[in-house]
């Protein structure tokens, strides 16, 4: 029996009931919470109604913010941003997400073919790194506000090529847009495909574009299931 954690959070069922045939994961950012992104899934899951979204908190809560405040959760500790702690982070975040994604598949009886993974700045890091990672490809990977937090560890980790999509506001302050030109070189390289896409006024965050194109993507790769 593992004794990784178990991560849990918000979750919406099919909009058209029954057993769910595709899975949506979000993972959220730094200090937040599932319940952040679940604002996302609600606004979707009308257009994907067989589709089962998953938003659950990360393993730990980020020290020194008040106890049950609902964005408080991390994946990974941050204090200095060096290389070295984003490795220790992933060797860490990397298995229990990874655990996650086995137990809702395994729950529903679907596979990766039917699962695309959402994440939002250190979100974005988590599921590119793990999506990647795993030995069969997830539907796809769609990306806000984020970039690769350690190339030395995900580039021989690469098993699987899905499609990417990158979102990245062009006034982020906090992970600077060239961050989304650096990961997708990355990808490229590695020969994963990618898109990107630049959303003129937005800081860290996801504007309307962004949540447009993300649909949009969503439907591309779960085969337009509407």
């Amino acid at each position: 029996m593992s004794d990784l954690p178990k991560l849990s959070g918000p979750s919406l069922p099919p909009f058209a009931g029954g057993r769910p045939r595709k899975i949506v994961v979000l993972a959220h950012g730094f200090g937040a919470s599932g319940q952040d992104l679940n604002g996302l899934a609600l606004g979707w899951r009308a257009n994907f109604p067989h589709t089962a979204f998953y938003a659950p908190d990360g393993p730990d809560k980020v020290p020194g913010m008040e106890e049950g405040y609902q964005m408080g959760y991390q994946w990974w500790t941050i204090r200095n941003f060096s290389a070295a702690e984003s490795e220790a982070g992933l060797r860490y975040a990397a298995p229990i997400f990874d655990a996650f994604l086995d137990r809702i598949l395994d729950h529903a009886g679907l596979t990766e073919a039917d699962l695309a993974l959402v994440g939002f700045s250190q979100g974005t890091m988590l599921a590119l790194h793990v999506g990647l990672s795993r030995a069969h490809p997830v539907a796809g990977i769609l990306g806000y506000s984020g970039a690769i937090a350690s190339q030395k560890l995900l580039e021989p980790a690469i098993r699987s090529r899905p499609p990417v999509q990158l979102v990245h506001g062009d006034l982020d302050h906090m992970i600077p847009p060239m961050a989304m030109d650096t990961a997708a070189s990355f990808l490229r390289r590695n020969d994963v495909p990618v898109e990107t896409h630049v959303s003129p006024q937005v800081g860290h965050g996801i504007g309307p574009d962004g949540v447009d194109l993300g649909e949009a993507f969503l439907s591309r790769v779960l085969g337009g299931e509407k």
